[in-house]
């Protein structure tokens, strides 16, 4: 008898890596629960997957920053008789209680997109770096506390700096060798999650300034991000 075919399911698929990230899962034979505001974009990504891959794709629009967008969410999928395998929180929040009071079923993969910026401050794109350092210590602890029960968390970089390259200064002070191809990105995440991997960062220059800066002072680093920073917002 045939396996059934495992579902991913994918926040902010519409553009970017969330979009790369579904098409590499799709090209692995995962069946596909595409979520993000723009239903054209998503349906688009959906016929391009359906014809090339031979997947399913449920296409689900929706602001995952409306406060009770996750709980429809969930209710869709329930309604619907959808399982999720893997969870890509590649946007928005997903508020389903306290870690500490959630049910496990002994298997599944979570993962989480953070940024290089969470491995150091950066003045100017305060909020951003704070926020990614969350998803990043979130993750990093979930991986250690889930071992054993069949679950993996998985934390990679985002492509922010890429697609902001042109549009924000700091993005503009950054060297071109630190900016990756969303592309790669995905595979490298999708690899890594299907791999239970806790933690990737894709490109080797950005491998190396995540270790580096655990090596300096933090004086050092911040003061070498506020340098950055100023000159970003000149």
């Amino acid at each position: 008898m045939a396996r059934a075919r495992e579902t991913a399911l994918i926040t902010g698929a519409s553009g970017g890596i969330g979009l790369e990230l579904a098409q590499v899962f799709a090209e692995h034979g995962f069946d596909l629960i595409v979520v993000a505001r723009r239903e054209a974009e998503l349906e688009a990504l959906a016929g391009r997957c359906r014809e090339k891959h031979g997947v399913r794709v449920h296409v689900l629009p929706m602001d995952l920053l409306v406060p009770d967008a996750p709980a429809k969410l969930v209710q869709q999928l329930a309604d619907a008789g959808l399982e999720v395998d893997i969870l890509v929180n590649n946007a928005g929040l997903m508020d389903v209680g306290g870690f500490a009071d959630i049910g496990e079923r002994g298997r599944g993969r979570i993962l989480n997109v953070a940024s290089t910026a969470s491995f150091q401050p950066v003045p100017s794109m305060a909020l951003y770096a704070a926020s990614k350092a969350f998803v990043l210590s979130l993750s990093e602890s979930l991986s250690e506390e889930l071992k054993g029960t069949g679950v993996t968390v998985t934390v990679t970089k985002t492509d922010m700096y890429e697609r902001a390259h042109d549009q924000h200064a700091v993005a503009r002070n950054l060297p071109e060798l630190f900016l990756s191809d969303v592309e790669d990105v995905a595979r490298e995440g999708y690899e890594a999650c299907v791999a239970g991997r806790a933690v990737v960062v894709p490109g080797l220059p950005n491998r190396l300034l995540a270790s580096a800066v655990q090596l300096y002072p933090r004086w050092l680093v911040r003061s070498i991000g506020g340098l950055i920073g100023r000159r970003a917002t000149r």
